[in-house]
């Protein structure tokens, strides 16, 4: 994992948030788009190319501005809910969804690491940079990130799809974290399997490509309950 110059920290998300909050109601600027349009294109196109049925429980953790629910609402998508520790980022995104007439996409104030029991049963559970800013934490940040992924073991469906945009992470640190399940008790190894690497920008530095941007669709496994869990 890479450090990123792109998240504040933790301490001042409300703060962020509040500023951009004044900002909307100034001159009506949702403010930023975290990974830029293109991030929120590639998760539309996935889910058409995918055939997801419009009506399919979506969850947005980290929503921020909300402006990816509103695309996605843009596009059809029904069911639509997003969650975000911070009351400022939920008080923003609930004034773009006032200003872009899309009154049926529920917002909440939710801290994903202790999610409430209502908050279940999704069929797309979406990130773009939450996991990021929880792993830059400098409280624990290790015992948070297995927080994250035990929460979105309890939030998905089975065989739900989960889908994560980072800068901070490779696609190898990725799949360690919920795939392989090294940084997991056993009771949750090997419940989410990779599906797919989505296209993101390649840079060149020093004669090697990379990516600027990770971004991966995970699934949730059907697994039965085994020894292991009631020894957990």
């Amino acid at each position: 994992m890479i450090s990123s110059p792109f998240f504040p920290p933790n301490s001042s998300w409300d703060a962020a948030y509040e500023r951009e909050l004044q900002t909307f109601q100034d001159i009506g600027d949702t403010g930023e788009i975290w990974f830029g349009e293109e991030s929120m294109v590639r998760i539309i196109r996935w889910l058409e190319k995918h055939k997801v049925p419009l009506d399919s429980s979506v969850l947005d953790i980290g929503t921020g501005n909300g402006v990816l629910l509103v695309e996605l609402a843009k596009s059809g998508y029904m069911n639509l809910t997003g969650i975000d520790y911070s009351p400022s980022a939920i008080q923003l995104s609930e004034k773009v969804r006032e200003k872009e007439g899309m009154p049926n996409i529920k917002l909440k104030v939710e801290d994903f690491l202790a999610p409430s029991a209502e908050l279940s049963g999704f069929d797309i559970c979406i990130d773009k940079g939450t996991f990021d800013a929880i792993s830059l934490n400098p409280s624990d940040a290790v015992g948070k990130r297995k927080l994250y992924v035990g929460s979105l073991y309890r939030v998905l469906k089975p065989e739900g799809f989960f889908l994560i945009t980072s800068c901070n992470w490779t696609k190898e640190e990725l799949l360690n974290e919920f795939r392989e399940g090294k940084q997991l008790n056993r009771a949750l190894c090997q419940r989410f399997e990779i599906l797919e690497e989505l296209p993101t920008p390649k840079f060149c530095f020093g004669g090697r490509i990379g990516n600027s941007v990770t971004a991966l669709v995970f699934q949730r496994k059907k697994v039965r309950p085994s020894i292991l869990d009631k020894l957990d």
